[in-house]
This record gives structure tokens, C-alpha cells and sequence, in this order.
């Protein structure tokens, strides 16, 4: 029986997940009215789609340094890699150390989230592309993140994020939950109870999920944990979760995908009849054109799999990385 807190790994199609994740938003993305304007910027896909499987932390750093609301515009001067805050219309007004001291205590408490969801374009918040200014008043061309973000990135350098306009890209989507769902799984799983044990186990689960986005990484990965690693326990599980998390930082392109699939259909060589592979291996082929999405491979490959295949191939997570309800593969 599957309990909170708890992760199931029973079936190929089988939505993994029997309680919420916590994630971190910027609070105007859930309709708060803490925008400069006194408005918010409410992401209807955030707040409904995604709040049936995320239990939302959320957060004002603006709001929460005092500036209140509505509230003057700001921005950032100086250099960009380590810019200061000012309000816009006020040369000179430093007020970057007032907005980092309300903003330390939230870092400080955010191990338990496994995502963090931001406004973009803005000057605490935005992931990137936020203009830093001159003296002269134009901007540098090299842009930065926003001012709270950057302390995140530095402070949570593996915690999956994603700016809100971002999530409208398919690709994007994709991978940002990806990610979010398998920080999940590794804290549970394996840090919570850390053992050889649970991090073989892990990998066992995760290996075609990795293979699909690096066939380097899965071979690194693999010899990692083959039992020729000097490196004591801890530090080889941090290693791991390191290479796993920015393997899984970069979208999967569609020939790893196949190749992956292709691997996958192995399984089948001495259950299947050649007819049906040859099937199976026909809308591989239609996937690669960009002919179908990535969904109709899967559905037809695990539904044999599910069938046909051993209990290995089956708790393989490559096929049920987030709730299938989501409707994810249906989009890349």
C-alpha cells in the first residue's frame, strides 16, 4: 500500500506519485496582488494544472523587503554579474542590502523543495535576459538573473527552475517537470535513507530516462556505481545527484529519444513476434521524422512492455517520469 511520502514503482503507466511536491513560486504567479502595479501576473496553467500535483511555497522577495505595494519600479545597475538594486526613477538609491536581508531568511529555508517556479522579466525574479543598467542609462548587453534569483541559483545550484512564459514552450515544460519530479524521487528515495542500496536501486529505475538525454552521461553514470568508485558513500551520492541533475538539465533531443526506444525494444526479442517489432520499430522511425510525438512510440512500446517485458524494464521511470494526466508527451 502506497503511504504519504511514499513512491511506487509498479507499473509502467502508472502515475508515481501519492502526495504533492513542494515547489516555489513567485506569489504574484498565483493571482497575489503584489505586483509594483498593485496587480498580479496569475499563470492559469500554474495555478490549476500543476497545483493538483504541487504544494506551493510561495513568495514575494519585493514585498517581503517592505517596498510595498503598489510600490515604485526597480531595477538593476552596475555589473552584471553582480549587480545592485535601485529604484528606477531615483539615481543613485541603493537599496539592494535591504532587499537581500529579507530575502536570506527565505534561502535559508528551502531544502524540502524539489522546484521553484519564477516571474519573468523581473528584477528580483526573472531567470535571465534582465537587463542591468549604465550610468549613462542604457543597458549592458550582458544580462543577468534577477537579483533573488541569482541567490537561489548560487545557494540551490541542482534545485530545478523555470521562469512561468517559459513553461509555454513544449520542450521546456517538459524537461522543467522532468526535473522537478525526479529531484522528488532522488530525496526521498535516496537521501532520506541513504544507502549503496537505494542509489543502485535509483539508477536502475532512471537509467533509460538518462540514456535519452546523453548516452555519455548514462555510461558515466553507470561506471560511477559499478563498484570501482574509491570515493566514500556521501560524496559519491552527491557526485551522482550532481551528473544526474544537469545530464537531465538539457531537453532530450529526438534521436536520443530513439535511441533509447530502440534499446528498449530489445526486451521484446524473445516474447514478441518479428512482425510486431518491426511495428514497433516503424513508428520509432515516424517519431524520428517528426511525423507523430513522442507519446505514440511509448504508448505502443509499454503496452507490450507492460506485457511482455521483465519486472526491470517495466519499473523503468523513462516511461512515467510525471502524471501521465499532465498530457506532456503529447506536446514534444
Amino acid at each position: 500500500m502506497t503511504t504519504p511520502n511514499t513512491i511506487s514503482h509498479a507499473s509502467l503507466s502508472a502515475d508515481h506519485l501519492s502526495h504533492k511536491i513542494p515547489v516555489g513560486i513567485s506569489a504574484c504567479l498565483l493571482g497575489d496582488n503584489v505586483r509594483f502595479n498593485g496587480g498580479h501576473s496569475r499563470s492559469a496553467y500554474c495555478d490549476t494544472s500543476l497545483s493538483d500535483y504541487f504544494e506551493y511555497q510561495k513568495f514575494c522577495p519585493e514585498v517581503a523587503a517592505g517596498f510595498g505595494t503598489p510600490r515604485p519600479t526597480v531595477r538593476l545597475e552596475g555589473d552584471p554579474s553582480n549587480p545592485r538594486m535601485t529604484y528606477s526613477n531615483q539615481k543613485g538609491g541603493d537599496i539592494t542590502a535591504t532587499f537581500m536581508d529579507a530575502t536570506r531568511p527565505y534561502l535559508d529555508k528551502l531544502e524540502h523543495l524539489d522546484g521553484y517556479i519564477l516571474m519573468k522579466n523581473s528584477p528580483s525574479c526573472g531567470l535571465e535576459r534582465i537587463k542591468v543598467y549604465q550610468e549613462n542609462g542604457h543597458p549592458h548587453m550582458e544580462r543577468s538573473a534577477g537579483l533573488f534569483t541569482k541567490a537561489l541559483k548560487e545557494r540551490y545550484p541542482l534545485l530545478p527552475m523555470e521562469e512561468d512564459g517559459r513553461l509555454n514552450d513544449p520542450a521546456l515544460k517538459e524537461n522543467f517537470l522532468l526535473r522537478v519530479f525526479a529531484h522528488h524521487e532522488f530525496r526521498h528515495s535516496v537521501t532520506a535513507k541513504p544507502s549503496m542500496k537505494a542509489l543502485l536501486a535509483f539508477h536502475s529505475r532512471y537509467k533509460y530516462l538518462v540514456m535519452a538525454h546523453s548516452q555519455p552521461a548514462y555510461k558515466a553514470l553507470g561506471k560511477m556505481l559499478s563498484g570501482n568508485d574509491p570515493r566514500p558513500f556521501e560524496v559519491l551520492k552527491e557526485a551522482y545527484f550532481q551528473a544526474l541533475m544537469t545530464t537531465l538539465s538539457t531537453p532530450a533531443k529526438r534521436k536520443n529519444h530513439c535511441n533509447a526506444l530502440m534499446h528498449l525494444v530489445g526486451y521484446l526479442k524473445r516474447s514478441v513476434d518479428v512482425s510486431i517489432r518491426k511495428d514497433i520499430i516503424g513508428v520509432i522511425e515516424q517519431y524520428r521524422r517528426g511525423e507523430v510525438n513522442l507519446a505514440t512510440p511509448m504508448t505502443l512500446l509499454g503496452h507490450y512492455l507492460n506485457h511482455y517485458g521483465s519486472q526491470y524494464v517495466k519499473e523503468q521511470r523513462y516511461f512515467a517520469p510525471y502524471p501521465s494526466a499532465l498530457g506532456i508527451r503529447n506536446t514534444v
